[in-house]
Order: structure tokens, then sequence, then C-alpha cells
């Protein structure tokens, strides 16, 4: 039930459009006598290869956005340890540090899920909640912690930004829009130009055999479309491979566990 649920979500409209275009091609050439024995390689060539090579692209685009919002979490839990562990003072620096870390993860979640204008709005709220890690790091050496330590402190920051950087990048840096477009427009004609071919392997001992090869090709090319089309975005939530970015509760629990020692 698992797999014919996730199958479903690449079947949409789209997909019913293109096959009943094929459909009606196919009955079309059938009537007209309009049958010729194509290449099918050619759809390999022109269609499958780009498409799978989108589909690769934009597969590593999302491994690449998961590791870099793993090492954004991380590096914000390392901070909340260190504003906990590095103080010898009765001021609750670590207070400070959870809630930064959960703005944070807050931010960033609404920062991919919007769009426009609402985006620089969220990139600067961003780089304020940044500003004040750098802030909060000079109270800690005001409280006593080693320059050093401040400096380790500062490397983190650092790659906190880097981390996000790297997410907004792959949100702002889709896949070529020339090969999207060359893929997009072929696949759709293609279930109708191979019409012809699909009216001759039909014809006349096996006239049912065309259509339901028509479908296949259609159905197939049209879910590669719709499964590249899912893994493009990968902050957007509507592929079931998207990644969850409401973790700011989730990961300020974390940050209060006590060690055993």
């Amino acid at each position: 039930m698992q797999t014919i649920k996730q199958f479903s979500k690449i079947v949409d409209s789209h997909t019913l459009i293109v096959t009943a275009l094929a459909l009606v091609v196919v009955f079309l050439c059938r009537q007209l006598d309009f049958l010729v024995d194509l290449p099918t390689t050619l759809i390999g060539i022109a269609v499958v290869f780009p498409l799978v090579f989108s589909i690769n692209s934009a597969y590593k685009r999302r491994e690449d956005a998961l590791q870099a919002f793993a090492s954004l979490k991380a590096n914000g839990v390392a901070l909340v340890f260190a504003h906990r562990e590095w103080p010898e003072e009765a001021i609750d620096h670590s207070a400070r540090a959870i809630d930064l870390l959960g703005r944070l993860l807050t931010a960033v979640s609404h920062h991919f899920t919007s769009n426009g204008h609402e985006q620089s709005q969220t990139k600067q709220q961003i780089y304020a909640i940044f500003a004040e890690y750098s802030r909060s790091h000079e109270l800690l050496r005001a409280a006593g912690v080693p320059a050093n330590e401040i400096s380790r402190a500062n490397q983190y920051l650092r790659q906190l930004i880097v981390d996000f950087e790297k997410m907004n990048n792959i949100a702002s840096y889709r896949t070529p829009l020339a090969l999207r477009a060359y893929s997009r427009l072929f696949l759709n004609l293609f279930p109708m130009l191979f019409g012809p071919y699909f009216a001759y392997i039909s014809y006349p001992e096996h006239p049912l055999a065309g259509y339901v090869v028509a479908a296949i090709y259609s159905l197939v090319l049209v879910s590669l479309d719709n499964i590249q089309d899912h893994l493009e975005n990968p902050f957007d939530g509507v592929g079931s491979d998207d990644l969850r970015l409401d973790v700011a509760a989730e990961y300020q629990a974390l940050a209060l566990v006590e060690s055993d020692g």
C-alpha cells in the first residue's frame, strides 16, 4: 500500500492529459492508415537520457542540502554546549544560546518555505541572529572564556553561515533552464509523435497493443518528469523526499540534555 501511495503522488492531471492525447493520436493514425515503423532508440537519446541526467542532478542537490542542514543543526547545538559548559559563573549563558538556536532554525524554516519579497526579509532576520551569536560570544569573553575558545566558537558561527548559504544557493539555482525546457517539451511531444509507430505495432492483429504501449510510454515519461519536479526544490514540502525543516523545538530539547557525568 505504501508503494501505491507514493506512486500516486507522481501521477497527476498532466500525466492523464498526455496519455489521453497519445491515445487519440493512435486512434487517428489507425483511422487514417498512417503507420510508420520509427526507431524507439530515439526516445532514449532525445528524452530519457537528458531527463535521467536532470533527476541525478536534482537528487545530488537534495543530498547536498541534507548535509548542509545537518551541519547547521550540529554546529548550532555545539554552540549551545559551548555556552553551557565553558563559563564558570552564575550567569546562565546556555538559555541565551538555546533561544538563539530555536530562533535560527525557525527563521531558516520560514525562509525556505516562503518566496519572493518575504525571503529577503527572512534572510535579514537570519543574519540578525548570526550577529546576535557574535555578540553572545563577546559576552562569553567578558565572562572569562579564553580567547582560543572564543575563536573556536566563532569558527562554529562561520560554519553556520556557510551551511545556510549552501542551502540558499541550492534553493536559488536549479537545474539548467535550457535543459529543463528541452526535456519538458520533448517528453510531452514524443508520446504523440510516436502515434504512427504505436498504430503500426498494433495493426491489424493486435488492435489494443498500440493503445497499451502508448499509455505506458506516456506514464513512464511524464512520471519521470514529475519525479524530477519533486526533487528540484527539496525545501517546498511538495515531494515525499523533501527536507523536514520544522525541527526548532526538537533541537532545543536536545540542546537541554545534560551529560551523565
